[in-house]
């Protein structure tokens, strides 16, 4: 197997769709916008071979990612040698990828699971109507805000793309991005997606205006299993419950079609973790790591 890798291309996102719709799970990570907002921060190239789509990263460590296509029509057995001239483990390989990998890898590396990667998922329907108990200190802070603050949802779309980069200024500014280096690559994946939103497909979103005034936005991507990827979610600290009416008014406002939304992963980082818990979530898409041997 012969891997020429290349730099990501915004032209080449129908091709790689096309693939990632072929895949039996699709994780967060694997989606174009990702693979494009992130790409320079991970040093992200792609490799296109035989029906598969690879990616290598060369930050902050090389490693390839899970491949993008087809699994079940792959010869692992043959393929699996040739990856280890490439790289010397596999990243955010999602389960069942891991699970068809098993045995053929059993003499090549050793597989740790990743819990910091997992993705979460909620249903759209228990995080829209917030009903019960569980869900009662969430409801709260929207009802909080509908009632203090004289706001208009309005679904995202480009004229609004300078007010959410302004906004995104002023909140690396509130939470200091230049001296947080997670903040600060953040902060530049948004800037290339949202000056690119005209070209990204399956981008929707939602923003939350008081006074004409960009509060609150959540840009999120329509995946080929009719799941709903949240990229990027930030809100004013100042307006109270910002975070939790635009997660909510989004996907109240989210067109049929999809059950599953993916708010993506937690990093180890256990504040995020607490707070994604807290949204009571019914399933995970959990990945792994694959080692390879000396």
């Amino acid at each position: 197997m012969k891997l020429s890798f290349a730099p990501i291309l915004i032209d080449q996102q129908d091709d790689y769709r096309r693939h990632l719709a072929q895949c039996r799970q699709i994780a967060s990570d694997y989606s174009f916008t990702n693979l494009f907002g992130w790409g320079p921060e991970y040093g992200l190239e792609w490799a296109w071979n035989d029906g598969l789509v690879w990616i290598r990263q060369s930050h902050p460590f090389p490693a390839l990612w899970a491949p993008v296509g087809d699994w079940e029509a792959a010869d692992w057995s043959s393929i699996m040698p040739a990856m280890t001239s490439v790289a010397d483990r596999v990243i955010r390989l999602p389960e069942a990828l891991q699970q068809i990998w098993k045995d053929t890898a059993s003499d090549s590396g050793r597989f740790q699971e990743s819990r910091g990667q997992w993705d979460y998922l909620y249903r759209i329907e228990a995080l829209a109507e917030l009903k019960g108990n569980r869900f009662h200190k969430k409801k709260n802070l929207v009802n909080q805000f509908r009632k203090n603050y004289s706001f208009d949802y309005l679904p995202f779309g480009p004229e609004m793309v300078r007010q959410a980069l302004t906004m995104q200024e002023d909140w690396c500014a509130w939470r200091d991005c230049e001296n947080h280096d997670t903040l600060a690559a953040e902060n530049k994946a948004i800037a290339r997606v949202l000056e690119k939103w005209r070209d990204l497909e399956g981008l929707t979103g939602g923003a939350l205006r008081v006074d004409d005034q960009l509060v609150a936005y959540t840009i999120a991507e329509k995946m080929p299993d009719q799941t709903v990827v949240i990229h990027f979610e930030k809100g004013n600290p100042a307006f109270k419950g910002s975070y939790q009416a635009i997660n909510q008014l989004f996907l109240e406002n989210l067109a049929p079609g999809a059950d599953l939304v993916n708010r993506e992963q937690d990093l180890d980082d256990e504040g995020l973790r607490k707070a994604k818990l807290s949204y009571h979530p019914v399933d995970y898409i959990k990945k792994y790591e694959l080692t390879f041997f000396d």
